[in-house]
């Protein structure tokens, strides 16, 4: 599962000094100023060192520019464009490069500091989560090409093509290594078994999405090629994302719904399958618009793979319809039998729901239908409202250093030496 990070909900702080003090109803909201005030001046207070922020720093960070990113794409390709969601895009995409430069230098700085790579890939929860790092990337060269696409700056298509030349080597090591690590080293059971099983066969879908836009800013052989390469990634993760979604489904039937620390992950299903959609729907397009010069042996493919595009992007889309109802039950659900605490996990909510926006959009674009554009808008605003909400719960949590104390890096931490009276849900307090 995604890192949970349980949160204080109920904790009251009191004044200095003021230990053991009767709150009286009258005084909650000057004790909440005061709180307010403590965490504002104390940055980081919940860590016994700051240097606990580069240990605590895990690959799940990535997630935050997948959907930083994908947002600032959306709002590039709003179905009712206007000048200010440009502008308003431009700004997200400058702060996802920002932050994913950020989080590129802070996870290599805990790399190399605590050599702890292969620690990580051992891990059956952080090792698929650096998938996030390639599909944070490929946000990145998508928000490139559409912002300066209008423009013909003469060097984007170039670096675009480079950026996703090293997006798909990073995709397809994913692929091929985490899942046998999963097959061959790593410790899983079913019962604990979440959604998050699928990120190591996203990027590559991502990747393909990626290599669509990517092909639209180039011609002939390149162009050509980069398609061909799209459809082989698109492929390889789709078929085995269905396989990993059946498992997850299982665990689902046999052991209910994940802990409320990460129900957020019901939606992780609605990634690839709201991603293949999108991406089948783009390749189509572009297939169209190459093969018959460049392939005139078969120059009726590409009106063919137009049509399988559409096609099979409506089915797939249909299906993510169903992962996407499933999944707002179970959190209404959740929510409903207790309060579910903030973590990391709910970045999981972001980039899922977008790409079901996105393939919408998309539909949108090759039918034309009202339907279609009317949900993608409304879609996309209500994710967008949902970042805006965790961005800044995540930057207060974050600025109190509670995020950076995952128990899944104690764990790590422990791996070597884990006392006979651990407790696996408490290991705090074994470390004091």
């Amino acid at each position: 599962m995604l890192p949970a990070v349980e949160t204080m909900h109920s904790e009251i702080t009191l004044y200095p000094g003021a230990t053991g003090a009767t709150v009286t109803p009258q005084s909650h909201s000057s004790i909440a100023i005061s709180t307010l005030k403590h965490h504002i001046r104390h940055p980081m207070h919940k860590l016994e060192s700051r240097s606990d922020i580069i240990r605590g720093f895990s690959p799940a960070w990535f997630i935050t520019t997948m959907g930083t990113g994908i947002i600032g794409a959306l709002l590039i390709n709003f179905p009712y464009r206007t000048p200010a969601l440009q502008y308003i895009s431009w700004g997200i995409s400058l702060v996802n490069l920002t932050v994913f430069l950020a989080c590129c230098v802070l996870f290599s700085w805990r790399l190399i500091r605590y050599r702890d790579f292969y620690s990580i890939l051992m891990h059956p929860q952080q090792s698929m989560l650096l998938g996030a790092i390639p599909m944070g990337l490929c946000t990145l060269v998508v928000c490139l090409v559409w912002t300066l696409k209008p423009y013909n700056v003469p060097w984007m298509p170039v670096l675009a093509l480079v950026l996703w030349c090293i997006d798909v080597v990073l995709s397809v090591m994913s692929f091929l290594v985490i899942p046998f690590l999963v097959t061959s080293h790593q410790k899983h059971v079913l019962e604990t078994v979440n959604a998050t099983l699928l990120l190591p066969a996203v990027p590559t879908i991502v990747a393909a999405t990626g290599g669509a836009i990517v092909a639209s800013v180039h011609n002939g052989g390149v162009a050509t090629t980069i398609v061909t390469i799209s459809y082989m990634l698109w492929a390889m993760g789709m078929g085995v994302a269905m396989l990993l979604t059946i498992v997850y489904l299982i665990r689902l039937v046999l052991f209910k719904l994940p802990p409320k620390e990460a129900i957020a992950t019901a939606f992780i299903p609605l990634g690839p399958f709201g991603q293949a959609s999108y991406g089948i729907q783009l390749l189509g397009v572009q297939a169209a618009r190459l093969f018959p010069t460049e392939l005139s042996q078969i120059a009726y493919l590409g009106d063919i793979l137009l049509s399988i595009g559409f096609f099979v992007g409506l089915m797939i889309w249909s299906l993510a319809t169903w992962w996407f109802a499933h999944a707002v039950y179970s959190m209404v659900y959740t929510r409903v039998h207790g309060k579910i605490p903030f973590n990391l996990g709910w970045w999981a909510l972001i980039f899922p729901i977008s790409t079901f926006a996105a393939s919408t959009n998309s539909l949108w674009a090759l039918t034309g239908y009202t339907f279609f554009r009317v949900l993608a808008s409304f879609v996309i605003v209500g994710v967008a409202l949902l970042w805006i909400s965790i961005v800044t719960l995540t930057i207060c949590y974050a600025w109190t250093g509670e995020l950076f104390k995952a128990a899944t890096v104690v764990q790590l931490e422990l791996k070597d030496t884990v006392p006979e009276d651990f407790d696996s849900e408490n290991p705090e307090e074994c470390l004091e």
